[in-house]
C-alpha cells in the first residue's frame, strides 16, 4: 500500500536507505553513508514529498521528491523486483509532467531500473564529495501512452 510518509516512519525509511544504499552503492564509504542519512533525516524529509510502500504494517519502500526532482527511491532489498519500485515512481509520475534525478554511473541496478522505466540520460557530472561520475536522468511520458505501466 502506498500512503504519505509519517515521522513515524523515520526509523523503517533510514533502515530501507541504509539496507539498499550498501548494496547499490558498495563504492561509498561508511562514513559518506553515514553523513548522507543525516542529511536525508535532517535535510531531505522535512521539506520533501514522500511517499512510502508498507507492507502487513511495515515500510518496505520510500520515494521522496521536490516538485519533479526525485531526490530518493529506495526498496528494501528483501522486497525487490516484486514492483514496489515501479509502484512507487508511477505514484510519483501520476501528477508531474517530467521527472528527474541523479544516479551514480557505477550503480547498474539503478541505472537497469531508471532505463527500463524510460528515463534517459541528459547530462552527466563529477560528484565533488564522491569523485563518482553522476547521471542526470529525465523521464517524460510518451504520446502514445500517457503513463508506463
Amino acid at each position: 500500500m502506498i500512503r504519505p510518509y509519517d515521522d513515524a516512519d523515520l526509523t523503517e525509511v533510514l533502515d530501507v536507505w541504509y539496507r539498499a544504499s550498501i548494496i547499490a552503492h558498495p563504492f561509498l564509504t561508511e562514513e559518506f553513508l553515514e553523513a548522507e542519512s543525516r542529511r536525508t533525516r535532517d535535510e531531505w524529509l522535512p521539506v520533501a514529498e514522500t511517499t512510502v510502500y508498507a507492507l502487513d504494517g511495515r515500510v518496505v519502500g520510500f520515494l521522496a521528491r521536490l516538485d519533479s526532482e526525485v531526490g530518493a527511491i529506495f526498496v528494501d532489498p528483501d522486497h525487490q523486483r516484486r514492483g514496489i519500485g515501479r509502484a512507487l515512481m508511477d505514484h510519483a509520475a501520476e501528477s508531474r509532467p517530467h521527472l528527474e534525478l541523479d544516479v551514480f554511473e557505477a550503480n547498474p541496478v539503478g541505472r537497469a531500473f531508471y532505463e527500463a522505466y524510460g528515463f534517459v540520460r541528459v547530462a552527466e557530472r563529477l560528484d565533488q564529495e564522491t569523485g563518482q561520475v553522476a547521471l542526470r536522468l529525465r523521464w517524460e511520458p510518451t504520446r502514445a501512452e500517457e503513463r508506463p505501466g
